[in-house]
Parts: structure tokens; C-alpha cells; sequence
């Protein structure tokens, strides 16, 4: 177990606590469950992403992709197999699995689309207008003066 301190990143930033925070759970969290399904995350343009699951075996209606709270939720259950089977060989895993991705501010999910036994969810960042950049326009001293005197 790794222990990082991040304290002097506390001491030298401000409004950055959501990064840190990100750090920590990802140092803490056991790498050994997180093989399962496994999965790419691509960057298809600037601002979009594609994350791709394999997930062999299951349906649609096993399949769930939510957003809450600026986190991605995958997860899969099969349903109950009302037939007997028996398998000389299991080696396609269908249990269930539930794996998260947190999302960026202005990270919004555009699609999901399941084909070929894999699980495609589409991303873009799309930030505001507010929040883009904007030139602003260098003007004289006296032209500011001016300017709060008749405002």
C-alpha cells in the first residue's frame, strides 16, 4: 500500500481538493478485483471519448449504464438460467460485475450501444460558454475612467 501525502499540494493550490481526493481513491482501490470484464477507453476526437467493455454473454436487458454524481455505473447481472446445463468447460465468465469511472466536470455521456458481445459508451466534454475562454478588449486608462463615470 502506497502512501502519498498531499500536503503541500493543499498548501499551494486552492479549489483542487476533487483532484487529490481522485488520487487517494486510486491509490486505495485493490487492483486485483478490477480485471473483470475488461475494458479500453479510447479517445475518438479532442473532446470525446469511447469506452469500450467486453461483455460475451450478456443481453440489453442485463446491461445497465448510469451517471450519478459526476461517476459512470456499469454493471451487468444474468439473469436466472431456467434450463440445466452442464458444462464440460466454462471459460466465458457471465457473472455479475459492476465497474465505475469517474467523469470530469462538463463530461457528459452521449450513447451506449452494445454489438459483438461489446459494450460501447460514448463521452464529450462539452464546456459551457461561460466557462470558455473570451478576449478581452485592452483600452487607455482615460477610456476606463470615462467609461465608470457614465456607468
Amino acid at each position: 500500500m502506497r502512501n502519498i501525502d498531499m500536503t503541500p499540494l493543499y498548501r499551494a493550490t486552492v479549489g483542487f481538493d476533487q483532484i487529490a481526493d481522485m488520487m487517494d481513491r486510486v491509490l486505495t482501490t485493490e487492483t486485483s478485483r478490477e480485471s473483470y470484464p475488461p475494458y479500453n477507453i479510447e479517445k475518438t476526437a479532442d473532446d470525446a471519448w469511447r469506452i469500450s467493455v467486453a461483455v460475451a454473454g450478456f443481453t440489453d436487458e442485463e446491461l445497465s449504464v448510469e451517471v450519478k454524481d459526476q461517476t459512470l455505473h456499469i454493471s451487468a447481472k444474468k439473469a436466472e438460467d431456467d434450463t440445466q446445463r452442464t458444462y464440460l468447460h466454462r471459460g466465458i465468465a457471465t457473472r455479475a460485475f459492476e465497474r465505475r469511472f469517474a467523469l470530469a466536470d462538463h463530461v457528459r455521456v452521449t450513447g451506449a450501444a452494445h454489438e459483438n458481445g461489446m459494450l460501447h459508451i460514448d463521452l464529450v466534454r462539452e464546456v459551457p460558454e461561460a466557462l470558455k475562454p473570451r478576449r478581452v478588449e485592452i483600452t487607455k486608462s482615460g477610456d476606463i475612467e470615462a467609461k465608470a463615470i457614465e456607468g
